[in-house]
């Protein structure tokens, strides 16, 4: 079973060179070059040709690099797209997706520009089209013409556009985080928790990091370099969580339990779903493992 793990993504305006230089750096599963909402119109062609020197240029070590682009629509869209298919990141991120055709849309431009086939697709799900479509979104995933990989929740988006208010407890936000998190898993889709707003309260981070991996996400979307180490402790399995997983896998290693779909390990009911969750708890432990150390974030 091969993992990638997605705990900690962090976003970066593609107009912040410094930000782009010091990601190299940063103990995050994965980076987020902006082209879309955190740069200003006048800063576009600036912020694409900044990316895309620094995709190119490399250096991001086992990182994953997503180019989030703007939507076709926009007068940047287009470009945008084709400049990411040539620079080969990880992955594009597409922006505002509310129904199926924007990834099918996508996946078409991507095929007919005979794409590097390991560049992946991520969708943005920041509207209440895009919730009451998740399901018909996250079926796209199976489909590897359409290289759909990845959900990612864009609150901030969901409350301005819901009108709903923001609360520690996350009360009108549950909802929509469930139903894109069940139609993702039904597809086999990864599925990442929205952005925390306030970087310097650590503590509210942290609760809302636990709260997303409570509800299931594979992680969180960040806004600042110190959100890193905490997120990826919170979305990291325990050393408790892996040693279990590890009984588990053993236990029914056994050639007494080869054929058991029930067994009891240190005096617990374990069942084979449980096995396939602990072989996936062991898979993003090892991992995680593997990934090259690297140095502390600046604050």
């Amino acid at each position: 079973m091969v993992m990638r793990p997605r705990r900690s993504v962090l976003y970066l305006p593609g107009d912040n060179e410094r930000a782009l230089e010091k990601a190299r750096t940063l103990p995050a599963d994965a980076i987020i070059i902006d082209l879309e909402d955190s740069v200003a119109p006048a800063n576009k062609e600036r912020a694409r040709n900044q990316a895309i020197a620094a995709i190119h240029e490399g250096g991001f070590g086992s990182r994953e690099v997503i180019l989030r682009v703007n939507p076709i629509e926009t007068p940047w869209g287009m470009v945008d797209l084709h400049a990411a298919i040539a620079a080969v990141p990880d992955a594009i991120l597409i922006p505002k997706v509310s129904n199926s055709g924007d990834i099918l849309g996508t996946a078409k431009v991507v095929k007919a520009a005979e794409a590097d086939p390991r560049i992946r697709l991520w969708a943005m799900i920041e509207t209440p089209m895009g919730i009451i479509n998740a399901k018909e979104i996250a079926a796209c995933g199976p489909d590897p013409d359409n290289r759909l990989v990845c959900l990612v929740l864009g609150t901030n988006d969901l409350l301005k556009e819901s009108r709903a208010l923001a609360s520690s407890n996350r009360f009108a936000v549950v909802p929509w985080l469930a139903m894109t998190l069940v139609a993702a898993r039904a597809y086999g889709l990864d599925v990442i928790d929205g952005v925390y707003n306030d970087f310097k309260d650590d503590l509210g981070f942290r609760a809302e990091c636990e709260h997303g991996r409570t509800l299931g996400m594979d992680g969180k979307t960040l806004i600042h370099p110190s959100q890193v180490v905490p997120c990826n402790e919170v979305f990291s399995p325990t050393e408790e969580e892996i040693a279990w997983a590890r009984k588990i896998i053993r236990a029914f290693e056994e050639p007494e339990n080869a054929r058991k779909g029930v067994i009891t390990v240190e005096g617990r009911m374990v069942e084979r779903l449980h096995l396939v969750m602990a072989k996936r708890v062991a898979a993003i432990a090892e991992a995680i493992s593997a990934r090259s150390k690297v140095e502390e974030p600046w604050f």
